[in-house]
């Protein structure tokens, strides 16, 4: 039985992505070695890691003044990080969930952090929008992709303050306008490569601005001095992404993705709210295209259970709902085939059709 893959993250890559890596872990460039096991100092290795920065760049149209880095260590170290290269009196955060709350968590760390507006209130289940960014911070970070709660903001904000977005499970879904960002960083296990690899866009004459010490493996300076390489760097999901970004560029690149992502979702939307049995969980202004959430209307809650059970013999797989949220979660990420997202919705309709 075909499945279908609706996991949060690692989650759906490309059939060529995978196939293509497969193919390195035997036999890496003509070298008859693994990519497993080739040096990241190899010439092919480094020609692998260039041509990923460009095409990286390439796609997300990333103007002249910044430096596309692959890094370890996931989206939650750079939580950290951010206020290391960035916070020198204070910064402000828009709390949309548990990953930017996580952020707002390390940033208090390190000076002042006003949180300029919250969803908390309704359980993150929608986009603030009514508040302002202190004039005088020293960044604005957001969370451009709720994947726990399903919220997402599809748009670039124009601040009047440094920008900084965490676009962990929404990168190449959109077209962005790079240029109001001062950084965009993101895991790749979403959108990319394997769980392992960070990517990071950052402007470089942003960075030194800090008069505090800053280690080496933190600065962001060092790694776009190495070109990525100041130590090993994750070699098998940097290959990965790279095939993944051919793979996008193949497919008519981001403004293709976008599409797509439009048109998968809608349909599960419209399907959400059509049938007697599901209800959405976030405010329609706010819904997510990446992860879609819903649950079961309150008079047919009892039939959780067996709805993830009938969706498990139609080869539907990870749909269950985040443990802090409960219901369901189909992440309609950019690998994921029209086809996947139909064998859903008739699914639905089938089990509403037997209750």
């Amino acid at each position: 039985m075909k499945k279908h893959n609706f996991f949060a993250g690692p989650s759906i890559l490309p059939q060529e992505t995978i196939k293509a890596t497969a193919d390195a872990v035997l036999n890496y460039a003509g070298t008859d070695l693994s990519v497993l096991e080739i040096s990241h100092r190899s010439p092919q290795f480094t020609e692998t890691m260039a041509e990923a920065r460009a095409l990286f760049a390439e796609l997300l149209d990333v103007p002249a003044g910044y430096q596309v880095l692959f890094l370890g260590g996931g989206a939650s170290t750079q939580f950290f990080h951010i206020p290391y290269n960035f916070l020198q009196n204070r910064a402000a955060y828009l709390d949309t969930g548990s990953w930017s709350t996580k952020a707002i968590k390390e940033s208090k760390l390190f000076g002042e952090t006003i949180v300029v507006a919250s969803s908390a209130d309704k359980d993150f289940s929608y986009i603030p929008t009514d508040y302002e960014v202190p004039a005088d911070a020293d960044y604005f970070h957001i969370t451009s992709n709720n994947t726990i709660r399903g919220t997402e903001i599809k748009e670039d904000y124009s601040v009047g303050v440094p920008l900084i977005a965490d676009m962990s499970s929404d990168i190449f879904s959109r077209p962005v306008d790079v240029s109001k960002y001062t950084m965009i960083y993101g895991g790749a296990q979403k959108n990319l490569a394997p769980a392992g690899v960070t990517f990071v866009v950052v402007k470089e004459d942003a960075l030194g601005k800090v008069d505090r010490p800053i280690p080496t493996m933190v600065d962001y300076r060092t790694h776009i001095k190495k070109d990525s390489s100041f130590n090993t760097p994750p070699v098998v999901c940097i290959y990965a992404a790279l095939q993944t970004l051919k793979w996008v560029k193949s497919m008519g690149g981001v403004a293709a993705m976008e599409k797509r992502a439009i048109a998968k979702s809608s349909a599960l939307y419209d399907e959400i709210d059509r049938n007697k049995l599901f209800v959405g969980t976030t405010e329609e202004a706010s819904r997510s295209r990446m992860n879609i959430t819903f649950v079961m209307k309150p008079e047919y809650v009892e039939l959780e259970q067996d709805f993830l059970a009938f969706a498990s013999e139609k080869g539907i797989m990870g749909i269950k709902g985040h443990r802090s949220v409960g219901g369901f979660r189909a992440s309609n990420y950019n690998a994921l085939p029209e086809e996947s997202m139909q064998v859903l919705i008739d699914a639905m309709q089938a089990f509403e059709k037997a209750h």
